[in-house]
């Protein structure tokens, strides 16, 4: 009985052992974040960045830090308007890639952005955007870009959200009344 009973526990030993090899050796983002972060690294470059297209985005009253008192902020936002227009959703190529700034006239990868008009997406879906498993939040017309409605879904790849990897606010992401109007270094951008 004694026997059994170790040969019992000894094959859950070894099935259990077995199975924490083959999830380690798997990885543990399912969801392809890694990658994603992997590719879009070159973004900590803002230079790079802007030479693949992505321009600085104010709203309607030239604000370019984007922050919520009592939320936290996004951030400042560079677009790729002809990604946002294009109606597809890539993971490796987000439509926005979006910084913080240091107060010292530098700015820091936070987080990236997919973005697509919501008029572009239903023309040829019958559901919202999704992606990493996470359905994509929508804006509707009349918003602060004036802007027709569309859909988006932050990602914190390059800095932690207490509130949640594809939360809109990162209460950890700060903007200045400064950065607010330039950007963090005198340009003039922003986003939702």
């Amino acid at each position: 009985m004694l026997r059994k009973l170790l040969a019992a526990i000894a094959a859950v030993v070894v099935l259990c052992s077995a199975a924490g090899v083959a999830y380690a050796s798997h990885g543990h983002d399912d969801s392809g974040l890694d990658r994603v972060r992997d590719v879009t690294e070159r973004f900590h470059s803002l230079s790079v960045a802007q030479q693949a297209g992505y321009g600085l985005l104010v709203d309607a009253q030239g604000i370019a830090c984007i922050d919520m008192p009592e939320m936290g902020a996004m951030g400042v936002h560079y677009v790729n308007g002809a990604l946002v227009g294009d109606g597809a959703i890539e993971a490796e190529t987000p439509e926005a890639v979006v910084y913080e700034p240091d107060g010292r006239g530098h700015m820091h990868l936070v987080a990236l952005e997919y973005v697509v008009l919501q008029s572009a997406w239903d023309a040829n879906h019958d559901s919202p955007p999704s992606l990493f498993g996470q359905e994509f939040n929508v804006t509707a017309a009349g918003n602060r870009y004036g802007l027709p409605a569309f859909y988006s879904l932050h990602a914190w790849l390059f800095k932690h959200n207490p509130a949640g990897t594809f939360a809109m606010w990162n209460p950890k992401v700060t903007c200045t009344p400064d950065d607010a109007r330039h950007g963090g270094h005198g340009g003039h951008g922003g986003h939702h």
